[in-house]
């Protein structure tokens, strides 16, 4: 039998523990959450990999082949015009993989006794690149087996141009996501963290009391974190030029000003969190079940293009996708104006949603 004293004690944190709402729903709604996502949302299969072909439009060999692609279930059509650069698609992420036939055409290529098909792969995702050109060489084995049978070598073969990550070097992909969580963790908790430490440590009735209006203190609440927060951005962003190798390919200030509005954006959830939680663990847990799904669903380890509707759709609310587009934009493609001024535009309109959200939350606390 369970001492009495020790029952009682027990009893009692078990209470204290769950007599809070916001505290049952962190204990047994964030798993479900999370557990929901991580089934819909993780898959180390590589689907809806945009592909684009460029051949002449009396090629009807190469149609077919185009067609083997798209049925394949692996390949979708990318949109573009016939006179676009194809270097230019996947620079701008309009396309994954592009084909390129010959100039007179796959046919009469074939005619002649061979061909050779171009095909242009990025491989900013070293792993998403080398499944594609798998996915490809499937494909095309696929298609000469249907028009020639078991009959000579191939006729046709694959110039494979990998772009961006030549070496194939999986550091060159995954450094920019651990560069966002980590801006991401740092911001969101210590934020989070702010308003409830200073509820428990009795000293946010000084600061409600100080001559100071809603706006200025919030700003002071908040304006150092994003000091810091830009600190460890640029800390983390020379930390991987000089440590982990990787290049920084676009110019230094698209890398600010991205880094400066997901700054805003995250600082202004953790505010938001700080000031419906009650205290440091809570909000540390609801920091925590914002950034699991955020993780899951930014495409750190996973492309989002191999997710449900449903959980692509909740992505494009989530600002760590945005940033860890930009990130490997600038870092590895040069930094595409039109990918940058999109990705941006998008994380603004976050971050001005999220600090509206949170000076309400803060003002409604302070009165």
């Amino acid at each position: 039998m369970i001492n009495p004293t020790l029952r009682a004690f027990i009893r009692k944190e078990l209470r204290q523990t769950l007599r809070d709402v916001r505290m049952r729903v962190l204990l047994f709604g964030a798993p479900v959450i999370q557990m929901t996502v991580f089934g819909l949302a993780l898959s180390t299969e590589i689907k809806n990999i945009k592909l684009a072909v460029f051949s002449r439009p009396d090629d009807a060999a190469c149609e077919r082949l185009a067609g083997g692609f798209y049925s394949s279930g692996w390949f979708q059509p990318a949109v573009f015009g016939a006179s676009e650069d194809p270097y230019e698609l996947i620079d701008s992420g309009r396309a994954d993989a592009v084909l390129i036939a010959p100039k007179d055409g796959l046919g009469r290529a074939l005619g002649r006794g061979g061909a050779k098909l171009q095909l242009l792969v990025d491989a900013s995702n070293a792993t998403k690149g080398r499944i594609v050109e798998a996915y490809a060489r499937s494909v095309l084995a696929s298609f000469l087996a249907r028009e020639y049978g078991a009959g000579p070598p191939a006729p046709v073969s694959f110039d494979v141009r990998v772009l961006y990550n030549p070496a194939m070097e999986s550091a060159l992909f995954l450094v920019p996501g651990v560069m966002s969580m980590v801006i991401c963790l740092i911001t969101i908790i210590l934020t989070a963290m702010s308003l409830t430490r200073e509820r428990e440590m009795g000293t946010f009735e000084t600061i409600v009391s100080a001559p100071l209006t809603n706006g200025e203190i919030l700003l002071g609440k908040t304006l150092p974190f994003i000091l810091l927060g830009l600190a460890v951005a640029a800390l983390v962003m020379t930390a991987a030029w000089l440590v982990f190798g990787v290049p920084v390919r676009g110019p230094l200030w698209q890398f600010g000003a991205a880094a400066f509005v997901f700054v805003v954006t995250t600082v202004s959830i953790g505010t938001s969190i700080s000031s419906i939680a009650r205290s440091q663990q809570q909000a540390m847990l609801g920091g925590f079940m914002f950034l699991f799904p955020a993780i899951l669903m930014s495409g750190v380890m996973y492309p989002v293009e191999n997710m449900p509707p449903a959980i692509i759709a909740a992505a494009y609310l989530d600002p760590l996708m945005y940033f860890l587009r930009l990130l490997r934009n600038i870092m590895l493609k040069g930094g595409d104006i039109h990918v940058f001024l999109a990705n941006v535009g998008a994380l603004a309109l976050m971050a001005a949603a999220a600090a509206g959200l949170a000076y309400n939350r803060f003002r409604q606390t302070l009165n």
